[in-house]
């Protein structure tokens, strides 16, 4: 009878470390270490601060563990883009998914479909995702799984130049509190543009533009929802036959056509470091693209200063912005990468490297600590006096406003780039009419764009 007893449990220990012998296989360690890829677009202060992170965590848990994550910096969103949709559409000549790759929902959920990205449900408890902003973790969820990893967040802002709207608003009587609504803005475009005009009098049409935005899609996405409704009636159907959408087209489709906003294809800082705009709406963290001075048409550099201002409304609309920025999505493959990748997210996204990553830039942290507690600290160290206004403003806004993120479906990217094709050529052909001296209608530009 002993002889039995002792005999089961032996068997029982063997059965036990025959688990925790496969467990630990499926485990990075010293002897059995693992390399992971880790692709990315950030460039400038953002990509030397994340190769410094990597090497922190190469010489500390990376060693510890086992884990070792080599980086590619991609130069552009675009090119980062394009390489992503060669590789899930299985194109030939496409380059081999990295193990570890910033990415938008909207490009995970092609991923995902396919079955080439993880879960990170899997290797995250619910207590530990209890640690970060509910809304950040929400916006990578997908098909009831967590298949994208908030890293940093950011919103849609005014960016004012306050040199030269002080210059105009002393010569005309322009009052600011006009950029709170975009009916304001674009009443302040029509007096902008007459008012450069005047100074060239024996030059007809030589105004310049006060306004333009980094995503006219944004703006009716946002308006939409500043007024209750949305844009999409279904996944692949823009909801534009309402008269809300009609009045945010009309809105700027005569400043347009006047030449009061400017239609561009590039971003709107570009167009900030001539002196050609005053304003613009645009991603937070796109602050670090608006220096101190601009370089005028005749070659001459200026010194001025930009404010930061919260979201325009629609008018009669509720404070909505929107909620925006990359995450990170791993590769489906064994689960001892898997499971490495997750080790090496926890600790990326973890408040003290999280506001080590962001601090130079126009993003905000995802963690619970860092975003309620750490960056309030944060905010009076700064030293650029550009980013320490933008994140006070932003910090504002999540205070005042109500924030969205932009649905998540396969065919998202290809409607909101057709649409804003669309409409930038509504507004450009109504100010070729304009110029040519034709009569035009809003209804014209409406049937355009529909």
């Amino acid at each position: 009878m002993k002889k039995r007893q002792f005999l089961s449990m032996l068997c029982v220990v063997m059965i036990c470390f025959a688990f925790s012998a496969c467990a630990n296989l499926n485990r990075p360690s010293k002897s059995a270490p693992v390399t992971l890829n880790m692709w990315h677009n950030y460039g400038g202060e953002m990509q030397k601060t994340m190769d410094e992170l990597i090497d922190e965590f190469n010489s500390t848990v990376g060693a510890e563990q086992g884990i070792n994550v080599t980086v590619t910096a991609i130069s552009s969103s675009k090119e980062l883009n394009s390489s992503l949709d060669m590789i899930v559409n299985d194109d030939p000549g496409a380059p081999e998914m990295p193990d570890i790759c910033t990415a938008y929902p909207k490009t995970a959920i092609k991923f995902q479909q396919k079955n080439k990205i993880a879960d990170f449900n899997e290797y995250f408890t619910q207590e530990e995702l209890s640690e970060y902003v509910f809304s950040f973790v929400e916006e990578g969820k997908i098909a009831n799984g967590l298949y994208v990893f908030p890293l940093a967040k950011s919103t849609e802002i005014l960016y004012l130049n306050q040199t030269l709207f002080d210059e105009f608003a002393d010569a005309t009587g322009a009052q600011e509190n006009k950029l709170s609504t975009f009916e304001g803005i674009a009443e302040l475009s029509k007096m902008y543009y007459d008012w450069t005009d005047s100074k060239t009098p024996e030059v007809p049409n030589d105004g310049k533009a006060f306004y333009t935005a980094d995503s006219w899609f944004n703006i009716a996405q946002v308006g939409l929802r500043q007024k209750g409704d949305s844009l999409f009636n279904e996944e692949n159907e823009l909801n534009l036959d309402n008269d809300t959408y009609k009045h945010i087209l009309n809105t700027f489709y005569t400043p347009a056509a006047e030449g009061g906003v400017a239609i561009y294809d590039g971003y709107s800082s570009d167009l900030s470091k001539t002196g050609d705009l005053v304003c613009s709406t645009g991603s937070s963290a796109g602050i670090l693209f608006y220096g101190d001075t601009i370089t005028t048409s005749d070659n001459v550099t200026h010194k001025v200063k930009y404010s930061i201002l919260p979201y325009p409304i629609v008018e009669g609309g509720e404070k909505v912005a929107i909620q925006r920025g990359s995450g990170i999505i791993v590769k489906k493959s064994e689960e001892k990468k898997e499971y490495a990748a997750s080790v090496f997210v926890k600790w990326l996204t973890a408040p003290k490297q999280n506001m080590k990553f962001i601090s130079q830039t126009g993003y905000l942290p995802v963690t619970k600590q860092a975003f309620e507690e750490d960056i309030l600290k944060h905010i009076d160290k700064v030293e650029n006096e550009r980013i320490k206004e933008m994140l006070a403003a932003v910090m504002q806004m999540y205070k005042d406003y109500t924030f969205f993120t932009a649905p998540t479906f396969a065919e998202f990217d290809n409607i909101s780039q057709e649409y804003e094709e669309d409409f930038k050529k509504a507004l450009s052909d109504a100010r070729q009419m304009r110029i040519s001296g034709a009569e035009t209608f809003v209804e014209e530009a409406f049937a355009k764009i529909k």
